[in-house]
């Protein structure tokens, strides 16, 4: 009987957005609060706005590359099949280091929003309970999955308005109604360009969820129409929160500092309402990382699957689909052991992996709309021009900008990745081709000895 190697298709507009908002997770930036607030010089406000108009163009590529492969793999997809199969493998290793990274967050900032709050129980309970029931969800469906994450995204918008309305109630009543608008948030003396950009480079972090929904397209009715409308309202609902969050509590609170890094927003929710309301964070954060978590599975594990049916990766454990869930239970079971690893690794180091595979794989996505339509297809109008040269040269420029501004460690690991990358694939092609060798040397073999026997 022949593997079952399709998707089910079951996914909708509202159910890619509520998944991409999930994976991305509107509350991720009170959880890189500390991270993002130390790289951007506490200038976040501006940090969100570069990185957002980084992001936009970039969204705008992938929502032109889905329309053309609406299949899974995402940017490895793309690059392969609009510049070359080395350079499409070349990004997708770097977009699995992001995407591998992300679970490792979910669990290790659940371990420690629980430690803090339940000091009595070790982080690592935390961390391999959340990692056991994630592969469980994740196993059952797609269908359970974008359930749960439509409630959670849900919850974390409303406490989102709620601490946004806290916050500018302390404004007005320090001051009055004109004292929420101000350029501070944006601009200050003796600040410096390149910590605002640093911080955006780190913060692309934050945005990523549009991207991953592009891993679900086999999974989506009529792909090429929704996934590029979800990829939209995904980046500006995501914009809006983020920059009036950091607009707000850089006006009402400038001279805020913390004393922990990892839960420096803990710190900050406390201090705007307090128990009551840093309860209630605590509650709608953990149900966010959560889903967080079980949507980032899911795309690595799409991803991995992408992979493996092609060979790129081992096929008949990557490839496999379980007979009755229809999901990748194998590359589930993968991402899980991996995860465990979210007990020794940090939270700023997580982060800036993520960082370099985003980044790297947004780079090429824009190129690979050029090398596509303007290349390839020779779209080269004046409107086309616009459309397929000038948006996604601007967004490969903006975003390679900022994946230089990393720090200088997480480069160099992330180019040692890529180097690991290549010697894997070549080690894997030669087996590959020695295998294909072996098996038409036994064929031709075979056929000689039925050849022989007939003849005697």
């Amino acid at each position: 009987m022949r593997q079952q190697t399709e998707l089910k298709k079951s996914l909708n507009v509202s159910g890619v957005v509520f998944l991409g908002l999930a994976w991305m997770t509107p509350m991720i930036f009170f959880t890189v609060y500390g991270v993002a607030f130390e790289a951007a010089d506490s200038l976040l406000a501006g940090a969100y706005v570069i990185a957002f108009l980084a992001i936009f163009f970039t969204a705008y590529s992938y929502s032109r590359m889905v329309k053309v492969y609406p299949i899974s793999g995402s940017a490895y997809t793309y690059t392969k099949k609009a510049i070359n199969p080395k350079m499409g493998f070349l990004v997708g290793w770097a977009l699995l280091l992001d995407y591998i990274f992300s679970p490792i967050i979910a669990c290790l900032t659940f371990g420690l929003f629980l430690n803090a709050q339940f000091p009595s129980v070790p982080v690592y309970v935390w961390i391999i309970l959340l990692n056991l029931i994630l592969a469980l969800v994740n196993i059952i469906g797609i269908k359970s999955v974008a359930r749960v994450s439509g409630f959670s995204v849900i919850f974390q918008i409303i406490f989102i308005i709620l601490f946004c309305v806290f916050v500018a109630k302390d404004i007005v009543v320090g001051g009055d109604g004109m004292a929420l608008f101000s350029l501070n948030p944006f601009y200050s003396s003796g600040f410096s360009v390149s910590s605002i950009f640093s911080g955006a480079a780190l913060i692309c972090f934050c945005f990523l969820g549009f991207d991953a929904v592009t891993t679900m397209a086999e999974e989506t009715v009529n792909p090429r129409k929704t996934i590029p409308k979800a990829i939209f309202i995904i980046v500006c609902i995501a914009a809006v929160l983020y920059i009036s969050i950091a607009y707000l509590t850089k006006v009402a609170y400038p001279s805020f500092m913390f004393e922990n890094l990892d839960t420096a927003s803990f710190e900050l929710v406390q201090m705007v309402g307090g128990n009551l309301l840093s309860s209630l964070f605590t509650t709608v954060l953990i149900v966010a990382i959560f889903t967080q978590g079980v949507s980032s599975v899911t795309s690595v594990t799409r991803f991995l699957f992408a992979l493996g049916r092609e060979s790129i990766l081992p096929n008949k454990v990557f490839g496999y689909l379980h007979p009755k869930f229809k999901t990748p239970v194998a590359n589930i079971i993968f991402v899980t052991v991996i995860s465990f690893f979210s007990i020794v690794i940090n939270l700023e180091t997580a982060v800036t992996f993520v960082s370099f595979g985003a980044l790297t794989a947004f780079t090429f996505v824009n190129v690979s709309v050029i090398a596509h339509y303007y290349v390839r297809n020779k779209k080269r109008s004046l409107k086309e021009t616009f459309l397929y040269l000038i948006f996604p040269l601007v967004g490969a420029c903006f975003i390679g900008w900022l994946l230089t501004l990393l720090e200088k460690q997480t480069l160099l690991i992330g180019a040692g990745w890529i180097v690991f990358g290549f010697v894997y694939i070549g080690i894997r092609t030669s087996l590959v081709r020695k295998t294909d060798s072996d098996l038409r040397e036994g064929k031709v073999a075979i056929e000689n000895r039925l050849y022989k026997n007939r003849v005697t």
